[in-house]
This record gives structure tokens, sequence and C-alpha cells, in this order.
């Protein structure tokens, strides 16, 4: 099974209380960024738009950092959008996921942030889920902090928790409690967004749940090690290909490791991701006698990407996940 070690995160309560008084303090109750009257919320990338979006309906204005079809990891920050987080009146973002974001947030002096890490918990993935040492790569590694999930710090902790609809309600219930309080004249409406987003997500959760229960393999091979958190929900075990860099070509040792990964674990298939290159996915592949296919990792959306939002592409994934796996 997937190496894992808990991280303790902020109390979910703890956090929208933070969250809150930063809120209160900086903007007042109610106030707004547009001109249209409407909450402005900038969000850091697709996974929080689709939230503020979904909760927030008419009552926001949602802008983002992270545009379609770009990969939100090699995102860069200009002059520009970092005085615009300072304009906003909610600023959505998740920590170690992308640096420059992280760096901007801290430029633009803004009080009225809220970390989604803070509203769930984030957990440590090795990029094999079957490391004999019991733990993730070594720091000496190359790509070591890629293969835990392009951490910058957190202890080694796995930011892609949106991967789990579970954990996604939790970050849900979170931005849903901020923008209550930062909008407080449209309370109630956020909430019953929220209700109804939350009861999408365990929907899915019981798809997904109900889906890969009965497979004839629980082990997939991903060219990208952001699956870590829904291994770890469905009970599957995540393969990453060393070096999880999209543009590079897996170690001798590493195909040799993953070929034999392949036979003892009945694997039918290689995933690679719609906003990079499928070149690893197929150099393994072809060098394994595999096939390849899509297993978006959900970073952004993108006319490549199969579905139109959060809740299609999810259902995408299972039914890929579903045939490589050889379900029941």
């Amino acid at each position: 099974m997937n190496v894992r070690r808990l991280i303790p995160a902020a109390a979910l309560a703890a956090a929208v209380a933070l969250g809150a008084t930063a809120l209160t303090a900086c903007s007042g109750a109610g106030a707004t960024g547009s001109k249209d009257g409407k909450l402005g919320v900038t969000a850091s990338f697709y996974p929080l738009q689709f939230l503020a979006e979904q909760i927030g309906k008419d009552h926001v204005k949602v802008s983002t950092l992270t545009k379609p079809g770009v990969e939100p990891h090699d995102l860069e920050i200009t002059p520009r959008q970092t005085a615009q987080l300072g304009e906003a009146d909610v600023v959505l973002y998740l920590k170690s996921l992308q640096p420059a974001v992280d760096k901007a947030v801290a430029q633009s002096g803004v009080k009225n942030v809220v970390d989604a890490a803070t509203l769930t918990k984030l957990e440590a993935h090795a990029a094999s889920g079957h490391d004999e040492e019991g733990h993730a790569h070594q720091d000496g590694d190359e790509h070591a902090g890629e293969a835990e999930g392009h951490s910058n710090g957190e202890a080694g902790t796995d930011p892609h928790v949106w991967l789990d609809p579970a954990k996604y309600a939790e970050i849900a219930k979170g931005v849903g409690a901020v923008l209550e309080k930062a909008d407080p004249g449209h309370a109630a409406d956020y909430r019953k967004n929220t209700d109804e987003l939350v009861g999408k997500l365990t929907a899915l959760d019981t798809e997904f749940k109900d889906g890969l229960k009965n497979t004839a393999s629980r082990t997939f091979i991903t060219t990208h090690s952001a699956f870590g958190h829904l291994a770890e929900r469905y009970g599957l075990d995540q393969e990453g290909i060393s070096g999880v860099d999209p543009e590079s070509e897996p170690s001798p040792a590493r195909m040799k490791e993953l070929q034999e990964v392949a036979k003892k674990e009945n694997v039918s298939t290689v995933f690679f991701e719609t906003l990079a290159s499928d070149k690893t996915a197929k150099v393994l592949a072809t060098d394994t006698g595999l096939k390849t296919d899509v297993l978006d990792p959900l970073e952004g959306i993108s006319d490549k990407s199969q579905g139109a939002d959060y809740f299609e592409v999810m259902r995408s994934n299972l039914k890929n996940l579903q045939k490589a796996l050889g379900s029941k």
C-alpha cells in the first residue's frame, strides 16, 4: 500500500475562524472588490476556482492566476497579477503546490487569504506504492520533491488533495464558510450551494468506491505522481515513474523495476496527463508492451480535457481506471 505519514493540519473550525478574522479585519463585512457589486475572489488554479464558482455562483466574480492549458507547477506570476491579488476580497490558494503563487501572496500584502491545505489533512505519498524501505524517496534523489507531490516544504506533503472527493468536500466546506463571513448578506445562499456541492462530491466518492471495489489489479503506473490521495482513498497502489518531469525519460533501473511491477501486479496501462507531453508514457509502454491512457490530475481544464468540469473529468478518470485495472 502507499507509504504515508499523516501531517497535522489546522482544524477546520480554527482555519475558518482565522480566515474569517482576517477577512473581517481587512475588507470589512460585505466588502466587494469588483465594480459590479460582486465579491471578488482570486483562485490560484482550477480546483479552487471551481469551488468558488460552484459555491459563490452569481454572487461572486472569480478570476484565476493559472490560465486554461497552463501546467500549474510551471506558473510564473507577473507583477501585475501580484498587484491584482491585493485587490481581491478573497484569495484561495494551496500552499506548496505553486512556489510562484506562494511568493506572490507573500509579496502582495493581502491579509484575506485562505490556504486550502489548512482545511483538510495533507499526507506524504512516495512515488512508488511498493517502497521496500517504508518511506518516500530520500532528499538526495533527483526530483525527490516532485515524486512526493511537487512539495516545497510542508514535510514532503502531497498537495493533490482535490483528487480525493472526500478531502475536496472538506475544502469546499471551508471555502463556503469563508465566503459566508466575507459576504454575510448572501450567507444563506453560500451555505445552500456548499451543501449541494458536498452532496455531489459524496455521491462521486461512492461511485469511485463501488466502481473500484472489485478489480483484477490494484496497481497503476503514471508519469505524474499526483494520485496518492486518490489511491489511498480507494485502496490502490500508485507507481510513479522516477523523475516525474513529463519531458524526462525514466532511468534504465526504474524501467526494469516497472517492468517487473507490471508483470507481478497485472498492470496493463501506463497513464499520462493532458497538460503535459505523453513522451515518457510512450517510452515506457513501448518497452513493456503496455497500453497508454489518460489519468488527469485535474490541475486545469483545457480543450484536451476529457470533460468540461471537475465532475466530468473525474468520471472519465474513474472509467479509465476501471478499464486499466480490470473492473469486475
